[in-house]
């Protein structure tokens, strides 16, 4: 029964109330939009719609983008928004608690971003920093009525960033693609040879020399094995660090003038629509779509659909809101599926070589590799195969014989030792990658295609190793264009069997007139570029763009490899039975306990944290069934802890079943202590 002391609301002041009450779920919401705009949708959009290649390489079509988008603009704000909304049933006073509470976090996420952008602070420091700004965010906010006008203008700001995505980004060429266009070739002669390219990735000259400035054949025999069919151009530089930048100059013979996403209706006169007239065309492309579907067909892709577009967004917005530095960059999802991961059976035959194991590890074979191999056959009509690979670009999962290991991702590629592992990491990868090259010669030998066919092996950019200029942006550039700029180049033209060096001052805009003219084809717009078939160069000098229409002067000739670092003579020996001196945690110990190569996978990459006790710079020898296999030193504290890793390259160590893993601590006089595992 009513209170009769207690009169009911009239009518009228309980409509009052309730509009009252909408007007300000209304103003929070907006408040909310504002901030998530800021903390999650601008951000993230910011990174996407500069990064088109991250929705080529998963070949998103316009819907899924477009959803994606949507995803990213409305979850996060009606998820936080109902976690408010829902706090309303406890009360208006929970209500507005929760509200501020809801404040402060978003103001301290947005710290967050702003303070690893532009101060030296991370880590505990950096979120310490963003907690009382968060705090003081909400305090502001309950005390006065400004910051929630001032966020509820900013409401409008999520819209907009949606349209800069749509409209001015360059992932705006992918969503809104003007056309297929592109300028057919015309045939110039009677002889239209078929063409096999393969275009490898972060691959710089350097790393396949040797001593004596030719490719260092003990290490990487299949790649001596080509050189000394084909022309070894070693004066070759990319043109861009950047494979959308590089990969379209390359097959447009143009210098790079705009920001424009690798996509057909952006660069339509290329390789592609040149030999498209005359030419079948078996194209297999990663992180670029410059063959125009009508005219390509893709057999084998990277992982599709708005799940995977949704998995490596979020995991960028982890990256963008740590309080730590992380590459947030979307190219660290760009790894080659595996045949067995994208369900190809591998056909090809097994070679007679038993170290190479390729009937045990077809499946760990790159699966666009396997349909590659697969499409060179001799055919009636003429046929471009062309192949570009994401090898042996990071990250590093290979070891030279083709097995694979497991690696954290947050593993740092800067830094005393780490440096060196890196190098470790890309050269073991570069094994492998040689390990293609040979399979890739076999197979058209064995279909009859070798000495008909033009064959060119290059890569798009090296990288830079190092230290204080790891990577391949401008500091890299300054300090080692020579990882960075010089690239193998091969070219063996059709019935060529004597290998020869070529340093004449190739650019890699050279690449489709000199292909073009070795095919029969005229190209019929102009080019920066010239073919070999030319006169060489009289000017040495070179251009490297890091960033479109602004072509950095570079010069320098066939560069030198570094001296090869002189292995620890610790290596290869037994470790006996040293006493015990201390422990250290291992990652996935228990792989050690339970090894089966049959399963294409290896504990190759030992990682772990060791106690502060232990000096900075010890050398600590890794050894496996006793035998010592890798020496690296202790390195200094960094965010991820008091870390080390080593690279067990060769798998001959490991055997079947049960493997012993030992740390050792190696003294100045060579004595060695073990260290207990956990």
């Amino acid at each position: 029964m009513a209170d009769p002391a207690t009169p009911p609301d009239p009518p009228g002041r309980r409509a009052v109330r309730l509009r009252a009450g909408w007007r300000a779920e209304r103003g929070r919401l907006l408040e909310i939009t504002a901030l998530v705009g800021l903390a999650v949708t601008q951000p993230l959009l910011d990174v996407l719609g500069r990064s088109p290649d991250f929705f080529l390489f998963h070949r998103a079509d316009r819907g899924e983008i477009l959803l994606l988008v949507a995803l990213v603009a409305l979850v996060p704000t009606l998820a936080v928004g109902l976690l408010g909304a829902v706090s309303r049933l406890a009360g208006a006073r929970v209500r507005a608690a929760t509200h501020t509470t809801l404040v402060g976090l978003l103001v301290a996420a947005l710290a967050v971003q702003v303070g690893r952008s532009v101060t030296t602070l991370r880590g505990t420091s950096l979120l310490l920093v963003a907690v009382a700004a968060g705090a003081g965010g909400a305090v502001a906010h309950r005390r006065w009525r400004g910051p929630g006008r001032v966020l509820r203008v900013a409401a409008v700001g999520p819209p907009i960033f949606v349209g800069l995505f749509l409209l001015a980004s360059p992932t705006s060429a992918v969503v809104l693609p003007r056309g297929e266009g592109g300028a057919a070739g015309v045939a110039n002669g009677g002889r239209h040879p078929p063409v096999v390219m393969l275009i490898l990735d972060e691959l710089p000259l350097v790393s396949l020399l040797g001593p004596d400035g030719r490719v260092d054949a003990a290490r990487f025999p299949h790649f001596a094995e080509l050189a000394a069919g084909s022309t070894f151009y070693r004066n070759a530089t990319g043109v861009s660090g950047w494979t959308p930048y590089a990969m379209p100059a390359m097959l447009s013979g143009r210098y790079p003038t705009t920001g424009a996403a690798p996509h057909y209706s952006q660069h339509p006169d290329n390789l592609f629509t040149a030999f498209g007239g005359l030419y079948d065309i078996r194209a297999e492309e990663s992180i670029t779509r410059l063959c125009p579907p009508s005219r390509c067909e893709r057999r084998v892709t990277p992982e599709q659909g708005i799940g995977v577009l949704v998995r490596e967004s979020a995991e960028l917005l982890a990256r963008l809101a740590a309080p730590v530095d992380s590459r947030v960059d979307p190219q660290d999802s760009y790894r080659e599926r595996t045949a067995a991961e994208a369900g190809v059976d591998a056909a090809e035959p097994v070679p007679t070589d038993p170290k190479f194991r390729w009937d045990r590890l077809n499946a760990n074979q790159p699966a666009r590799f396997t349909s590659f191999l697969a499409g060179l056959k001799p055919s009636a009509t003429p046929t471009l195969h062309f192949l570009h690979l994401l090898m042996p670009h990071s990250p590093w999962a290979y070891l030279p014989s083709g097995m694979r290991y497991e690696a954290p991702e947050d593993f740092p590629n800067v830094g005393e030792g780490w440096i060196e592992l890196a190098r470790q990491r890309h050269l073991a990868q570069l094994g492998y990658t040689d390990r293609l090259i040979g399979e890739t010669l076999r197979t058209l030998r064995a279909t009859g295609l070798y000495d008909q066919a033009l064959l060119v092996v290059t890569a798009d950019h090296g990288v830079s190793f190092t230290r204080g200029a790891q990577g391949r942006g401008m500091d890299a550039i300054r300090a080692a264009v020579d990882e960075v700029a010089w690239v193998p180049l091969f070219v063996k033209s059709p019935g060529q069997r004597a290998g020869r060096v070529d340093d004449r001052n190739w650019q890699h805009v050279d690449l489709l007139p000199t292909v073009a003219d070795e095919a029969g084809i005229r190209v019929p717009w102009p080019v920066d570029g010239r073919s070999a078939r030319q006169a060489p160069r009289d000017d040495p000098g070179k251009l490297f763009y890091d960033r479109p229409a602004q072509g950095t002067p570079i010069s320098g000739g066939v560069p030198a490899a570094p001296p090869p670092p002189s292995p620890h003579p610790l290596i290869g020996t037994p470790v006996g039975n040293p006493p015990t001196a201390g422990s250290a945690r291992v990652g996935d110990l228990a792989a050690f306990r339970d090894v089966d190569p049959d399963a294409g996978r290896l504990p190759a990459l030992v990682w772990g944290d060791l106690p502060d006790s232990v000096p900075d710079g010890t050398p600590l020898a890794v050894a496996v069934n006793g035998r010592v296999a890798a020496v690296v030193p202790v390195v200094p504290r960094d965010a991820g802890g008091r870390r080390f890793a080593a690279l067990v390259a060769d798998d001959r160590l490991f055997q079947v079943g049960a493997n012993r893993l030992d740390l050792l601590l190696v003294a100045a006089d060579g004595t060695l202590a073990r260290l207990a595992l956990s």
